[in-house]
């Protein structure tokens, strides 16, 4: 079969709009154009969107999220909560990697082993596994788990993380995985290439145990740019794209051949404050010196910050009305989301009174840093939140914009005093994201994965150890809500919007939405 792309040579007659409705016969391959590109192959260096794209590809995990983040079995069949501190898993049968050689309990718990220690991981697994104190093979098939605590929600915890072959990845880098030695799962797609900067080519993994693909080949072009990812769509040299500027969306929903999918997201953008040092790099005085104290330490402030933005102007302008406004972490129809905590309206003149009584009538000196190709409109977005600040009072030194793969590894060793990144629920609860993103750092707790500021709150901490070890689920969500209120009132980070968002395809092409903002050819097929 030949590429959709590869047909408009044959004829310089032939139309767009015709090439658009081809016949779903000629789609045995697929070309994907990708907001983002991974920074590397080794499924458990980063749990950041576009690493895991392509790890989810080539891996499988014990469980997946359907598109509504549920949980589903993958490599697990199933699992049993034996005793509070006891779970067992049985694995599915029959299943291989790549190369032919059989999935063991082996692999299973070298894999959940080996993401204790990924050098320079900017978005780790560590607070997946955090709650296991020790894991034993029953039989091939079977691993029992013994937690440190009672954890209601341990199979969204282990079950997420990528399992690697321990016959290739034992004792090798993540140099084994780019070569592409190590990077042999047993998911639905084979790595074929990896060319950084420019694209992955997948082959179809026709042994695979589950769902076959309905692409034999794919190859995934990695364009950041908004309007080049949408002009390649438009001409015919991708079949599908992600992240779909708002801007755009009325644009492609009236051009012929192309279809549009969306969803409401699960990820919340917010805004990071570097609140846990007495000195923060880029919060100066009127010497351009950083301040001891350092303000972002004060809640009186941060709370004037989240005061200073107007989410819904965001929303709005920048949007197009394409997401909703934050007050929290996870929004409506996540488990935990509290419907008390609205997004705060903008109050410049209540901002400007906290300042004053925090010390600093006359505001300070700020820097704001965020990425330029992770979401739509988050460049946008930190030079109108740099806007409100000035309005405010604050002197905004700069916005600073950087691709992501630069700027994920930067904040994560806290370069940053005030900074935009977003987080995407994965699971039915906001328990995993609180506790990865809020949670008081601790390497053997398995908190603090993704707070990148090093917030600390004790008492969030405590009822969220409450709330995670709470079996019955009611309980577990009110427990869940009180610890969020804490959190929020703390200000521990700025919630911004979520955002709505869309991929669009050929009309030859259908997709499935997904609260994960999943971009995978797994969730593509051919228009009957």
């Amino acid at each position: 079969m030949k590429m959709l792309h590869h047909l408009k040579s044959l004829s310089a007659t032939v139309s767009l709009a015709g090439l658009l409705a081809l016949s779903p016969a000629y789609a045995a391959d697929l070309i994907i154009g990708s907001s983002t590109e991974p920074s590397a192959l080794d499924p458990h260096f980063s749990r950041t969107g576009n690493n895991q794209n392509i790890a989810a590809q080539i891996f499988d995990r014990l469980i997946t999220p359907d598109p509504n983040l549920q949980v589903t079995p993958a490599l697990a069949e199933s699992w049993q909560n034996v005793d509070p501190t006891t779970w067992r898993i049985k694995l599915r049968s029959g299943v291989t990697f790549q190369d032919g050689s059989p999935l063991t309990a082996e692999d299973v718990i070298f894999s959940l082993n080996r993401v204790k220690d990924i050098p320079n991981s900017p978005a780790p697994f560590t607070g997946n596994i955090g709650s296991i104190a020790n894991m034993t093979i029953v039989d091939p098939q079977t691993i029992e788990f013994k937690t440190k605590n009672p954890t209601p929600d341990f199979i969204e915890q282990v079950g997420l993380v990528y399992i690697v072959q321990k016959k290739l990845a034992e004792g090798k880098t993540i140099e084994a995985f780019n070569d592409r030695s190590a990077a042999i799962g047993t998911g639905p797609y084979k790595v074929k290439e990896w060319v950084p900067g420019d694209h992955v080519t997948l082959v179809r993994n026709d042994a695979y145990w589950g769902k076959k693909p309905a692409f034999e080949n794919v190859t995934i072009k990695f364009i950041a740019n908004d309007a080049a990812r949408v002009a390649a769509l438009r001409s015919g040299s991708v079949d599908l794209i992600d992240a779909v500027p708002p801007g755009d969306v009325k644009t492609l929903s009236g051009v012929g051949g192309v279809k549009l999918w969306s969803i409401p997201s699960a990820r919340v953008v917010y805004l990071a404050l570097d609140a846990s040092r007495d000195e923060s790099p880029f919060v100066v005085g009127a010497d351009g010196k950083p301040l001891n104290p350092n303000p972002l330490k004060d809640v009186r402030v941060r709370q004037a910050l989240s005061k200073l933005v107007n989410r819904q102007l965001i929303v709005d302008r920048i949007l197009d009305d394409a997401g909703e406004a934050a007050g929290q972490i996870v929004p409506d129809g996540i488990g935990g989301a509290d419907p008390s905590l609205k997004a705060p309206a903008a109050d410049p003149e209540g901002a400007k009174k906290l300042l004053a009584d925090a010390g600093y009538p006359q505001g300070f000196g700020l820097t704001l840093h965020t990425s330029n190709d992770r979401f739509p409109g988050d460049a946008e977005s930190a030079q109108a939140i740099g806007q409100m600040f000035a309005r405010g009072g604050i002197k905004v030194n700069g916005v600073v914009a950087q691709p992501y793969n630069v700027y994920a590894s930067a904040a994560g060793k806290q370069q940053f005093s005030a900074f935009i990144f977003s987080l995407g629920t994965t699971t039915p609860t906001s328990a995993t994201s609180l506790r990865n993103l809020l949670m008081t750092p601790d390497r053997d707790a398995g908190t603090g994965s993704f707070n990148r500021t090093r917030y600390s709150n004790a008492q969030f901490d405590e009822k969220m150890k409450v709330a995670t070890s709470e079996f019955d689920p009611q309980k577990r969500i009110s427990l869940l809500q009180e610890a969020t209120r804490v959190a929020m009132n703390d200000v521990g980070v700025i919630p911004l919007f979520w955002p709505k968002v869309y991929w669009a395809s050929k009309a030859n092409v259908t997709y499935t939405a997904n609260r994960g903002e999943d971009l995978m050819a797994t969730l593509a097929g051919t228009a009957q």
